[in-house]
């Protein structure tokens, strides 16, 4: 199992790597609880931004259906045994979690990208729907993430039709917020993770519970939300040193306290 899926620490950096890429790293059992011990590696402290990516040629092409034809119980248990703890605590995490998107992202897969809170792709990235196209429906929170990245119709039309999309097209669209030359996307994923790493984290890990808790609220609710969180902000180490750094005109030196 540990093998499946990859961890690497560099400073205050977590990369978890899919590792199957005899098969662009397709979703199985063996996949799933690896992700999820990396995962929970990644709610230590001293992690500040995790990366998911996949080894080889492919970011994720999504469900083994090799294993899908083996579920014992039937797919909605196995959604809920492996899919959906890895979707909760992604989004659930307190920190920011990027997906570094180096090639064929597809089905569950694209789900799991989608989960993370920034996609940055390569220019070899594609991303496919897949569900309909083999007479299944969106899961894994496609359908609750895709409705909010893109819009109602938008992502409707796309999971219905199956249509690959280049990193250039999910750039435009919004799905993807950068691409990069495959030749230097290593390069600027690393760059980008050590820049969120530096960030104030208990500030980001809020931010990022808000805009979670602003799909479903009144804006009665929103507004008191940002204040309970604001005022546990101004708690915080980091806000004294940007306070501190802001009248001495200097950066800040967070510390993710």
């Amino acid at each position: 199992m540990a093998d499946e899926v990859l961890r690497a620490r560099h400073g205050s950096v977590l990369t978890i790597t899919l590792n199957r890429p005899d098969t662009y790293n397709a979703l199985n059992r063996a996949v799933h609880d690896g992700l999820r011990e990396a995962l929970a590696e990644a709610a230590e402290p001293d992690v500040r931004t995790v990366v998911v990516t996949g080894a080889g040629r492919g970011f994720c092409s999504g469900q083994d259906l090799r294993e899908f034809q083996e579920l014992p119980g039937g797919v909605g248990q196995a959604l809920e045994e492996t899919y959906h703890p890895n979707v909760r605590a992604i989004r659930t995490l307190e920190k920011p979690v990027l997906a570094a998107v180096n090639g064929p992202c597809a089905g569950a897969g694209l789900s799991i990208a989608c989960a993370c809170d920034v996609r940055i792709a390569s220019d070899q990235a594609t991303f496919v729907p897949g569900f309909v196209g083999i007479g299944l429906v969106p899961d894994a929170g496609s359908t609750w993430l895709l409705h909010r990245l893109l819009g109602y119709s938008r992502a409707f039309e796309w999971m219905v039709s199956n249509r690959r999309l280049s990193a250039d097209e999910a750039l435009v669209w919004g799905l993807a917020s950068e691409v990069h030359p495959h030749d230097r996307f290593a390069k600027r994923v690393e760059d980008l993770a050590e820049w969120y790493a530096a960030l104030p984290t208990r500030a980001v890990a809020m931010t990022k519970q808000l805009f979670e808790h602003a799909y479903a609220a009144s804006l009665e609710e929103q507004l008191a939300l940002e204040a309970e969180l604001q005022q546990a902000a101004t708690q915080t180490e980091d806000f004294g040193e940007g306070v501190q750094a802001f009248l001495e005109k200097r950066l800040a030196a967070f510390k993710g306290r």
